[in-house]
């Protein structure tokens, strides 16, 4: 596709310029009639969260999204970014991304006014129109807005030379998205250099007599205030948001697993079957909910995922050691875990030496709602007739699959205990058998029908 390179050719274009929002606002709607997709990869929020934030951008509003750390805060605000036209005109060389239709720079006007139809046209993607900053307690105004550049006043400049002005992060992204992460960690009086930005959409620098009217759309996020005692955001700036959104963790154990499935790293080499993540998913949940952990500083949604991938780590790191083909991993991989998450997780003043403890008493728990779920009405007598005679399994995080199909024998209706378990046709190898065996002894024991001893890792079944 050709793109003009001199404002002459852009203007016999069929090229419309439009602000920020009106740019949004046009494909979000576009979008809407067409029934696509607007924010790919967001879990969880169709119902609740992605409608006000839809409505947010067809008013033209700034917005605060306001939720518990981990709930896809930064990941929601970086998809907008996808309702930008691919392609927009900027003059080349602008520092601000000015539009050569409508140029506010001091360079771009004086070269507006030199070079006239000639100015030279630049185009940048949808990809490069947004900037983001971290909020921390040492950022500066200039960091955000702007400053005096000494090196240009060092080649001669005058200091009253707009030109002399070293734009900040803000302007940088002037024509674009802009977002401002943890928004009540930014110290009170640099806050203050967003009101400007915000209602009167210009920007002022060391009182320079510079106007510069921004065409930007700003989204901030916080914590609830009552969760951080770091800071707040103060009352003027939020009075010129135009929407604060409420995020929240998935609702359901189906979009958890999703989510699951979606973030964890794909590489790692083994294989999760589904019993397993949503044994992790209702742990998450188990978490969320217990009176044990801070409700107010939340459970992310990275704990999950970490979870996710330390299962396939350590059945990784078993078939290393052991020589399996093929790593899957089991229930003998979710007990390590929990001192990796750990960490992760604030617990309450009282629960003070027995985090691990109640970490690994929630994991029990979602293993036993998991089995009832997948095999409550499951045929296990001829697992359990395996037990009558006095026999013993011995299983364990350095047992091979094989070794382990070995030791519990031939088990009648092996198939229909895989396919409760939602392993298909293409999950016929010894790891998936083995994965799914381990876990109705688990189920067993856990409802009690089994015993098992624990012995530094060796899991031993027996009746």
């Amino acid at each position: 596709m050709h793109q003009p390179r001199i404002l002459r050719e852009l203007r016999a274009s069929d090229h419309v310029h439009r602000s920020v929002k009106a740019e949004v606002r046009h494909n979000l709607l576009t979008k809407l009639r067409a029934g696509e997709p607007r924010f790919p990869g967001i879990v969880g929020f169709d119902d609740s969260v992605l409608p006000h934030l839809e409505r947010a951008l067809l008013a033209g509003h700034d917005l605060v999204l306001l939720g518990e750390r981990g709930q896809g805060k930064t990941r929601l605000i970086r998809t907008v970014t996808g309702l930008l036209d691919e392609w927009t005109p900027v003059v080349e060389g602008c520092e601000i991304n000015d539009h050569p239709f409508a140029p506010v720079c001091t360079t771009c006007v004086r070269k507006a006014r030199e070079m006239g139809d000639e100015l030279p046209v630049a185009w940048k993607h949808r990809d490069e129109r947004y900037g983001e900053k971290l909020a921390t307690p040492d950022t500066s105004v200039g960091d955000l807005i702007g400053d005096v550049d000494p090196i240009k006043i060092a080649e001669g400049r005058t200091l009253g030379d707009p030109e002399t002005v070293h734009y900040g992060l803000v302007p940088r992204t002037n024509r674009g998205v802009f977002s401002v992460n943890e928004l009540p960690d930014l110290a009170e009086r640099i806050q203050v250099s967003l009101l400007n930005v915000l209602e009167e959409r210009d920007i002022q620098v060391r009182g320079y007599n510079l106007r510069l009217p921004l065409d930007i759309l700003l989204i901030a996020s916080a914590n609830p205030e009552d969760y951080t005692n770091r800071g707040r955001i103060i009352t003027p700036l939020k009075d010129r948001f135009g929407a604060e959104i409420r995020t929240h963790y998935p609702q359901t154990v189906e979009d958890e697993l999703t989510l699951i499935r979606q973030e964890s790293m794909p590489d790692i080499g083994a294989d999760i079957p589904e019993h397993l993540l949503e044994v992790i998913a209702r742990f998450t949940r188990l978490v969320r909910e217990s009176t044990a952990v801070d409700a107010r500083s939340g459970v992310s949604a990275r704990f999950s995922i970490a979870a996710a991938e330390t299962a396939a780590a350590s059945a990784v790191r078993r078939a290393a050691i052991t020589g399996e083909e093929h790593a899957v991993a089991r229930v003998c991989d979710l007990p390590s875990m929990v001192p990796t998450l750990r960490g992760k997780v604030e617990f309450e003043v009282s629960e003070e030496g027995r985090e691990t403890e109640i970490l690994a008493h929630l994991l029990r728990r979602a293993t036993a709602e998991t089995f009832r779920n997948r095999l409550g009405g499951a045929d296990l007598a001829p697992l359990t007739d395996k037990f009558a005679e006095g026999s013993q399994v011995e299983s364990g995080e350095m047992v091979p699959a094989a070794e382990l199909l070995r030791r519990i024998g031939p088990v009648n209706g092996l198939a229909k205990i895989m396919a409760k378990l939602g392993m298909g046709a293409g999950d016929e190898s010894p790891g998936h058998a083995a994965a799914a065996l381990e876990f109705a002894l688990e189920g067993l024991y856990l409802m009690r029908r089994l015993s098992k001893d624990d012995l530094d890792g060796v899991n031993v079944y027996r009746t």
